[in-house]
């Protein structure tokens, strides 16, 4: 009798040990990734990308699928305002809802974690962003839509080490998908609504679903 109690005290201190390990671990996590990014807001990022190109496709339709375009100035900063624009409000609505959920964790939504995110995350997209601003000065239009790709795809595996981990497989999708648009450029409008639209709905779809709606203490 004496051993089987003895052997039931070990089962449970040890059952408590590894939980107290699991319960250390989530919370080392949670110290050094940054998990209030809103899966909303990725949703809200692909339907903005949507409602742009299909703004873009409706100023430059008898263009799309040649491979390149000719554009006049009015149309050039049209399609540059319209870029602007989604951009803006991807950005605004992003930081908006993030901000609201990291208050809803009692999460500090600026420390020095959020700018190790930031600086990873703007470095590659800064350097690309310019870089894509001067091939379009040249009015070299024809790769912009994989540059853009390719560089925010590093943007994302860059930043991921320091907020959810899911973010890699994203910036894995949009490297692969800047890759295919480089080889078939006149696709590029196509692999474009791909990446920044659609993958961006399903992304902030599985993420809304997986960590919002129904949140996970082992989310990380």
């Amino acid at each position: 009798m004496f051993y089987f109690v003895l052997q039931s005290t070990l089962s449970m201190n040890k059952i408590d040990y590894l939980n107290d390990i699991s319960e250390i671990k989530t919370l080392m996590n949670r110290s050094s990734k940054f998990i209030s990014l809103s899966g909303l807001s990725g949703i809200l990022a692909g339907c903005f990308a949507l409602i742009g190109a299909s703004f873009a496709y409706w100023l430059v339709s008898d263009q799309i699928g040649t491979g390149f375009l000719i554009l006049d100035y009015d149309t050039f900063l049209l399609l540059l305002l319209d870029l602007v624009l989604v951009t803006l409000l991807s950005v605004g609505s992003a930081i908006y809802l993030t901000t609201k959920k990291a208050k809803k964790n009692n999460q500090k939504i600026w420390d020095s974690l959020t700018r190790r995110l930031l600086f990873n995350f703007l470095v590659p997209l800064l350097a690309g962003g310019v870089y894509t601003l001067i091939i379009l000065m040249q009015e070299k239009y024809g790769q912009t839509a994989a540059l853009m790709l390719l560089f925010y795809g590093l943007a994302l595996f860059n930043a991921s080490k320091y907020t959810i981990g899911d973010i890699k497989y994203l910036g894995i999708i949009q490297i692969i998908l800047g890759l295919l648009c480089a080889l078939v450029p006149k696709y590029g409008f196509w692999f474009w609504v791909l990446g920044f639209g659609v993958m961006h709905i399903i992304y902030g779809s599985i993420m809304f679903y997986k960590y919002d709606k129904k949140p996970n203490k082992n989310q990380i």
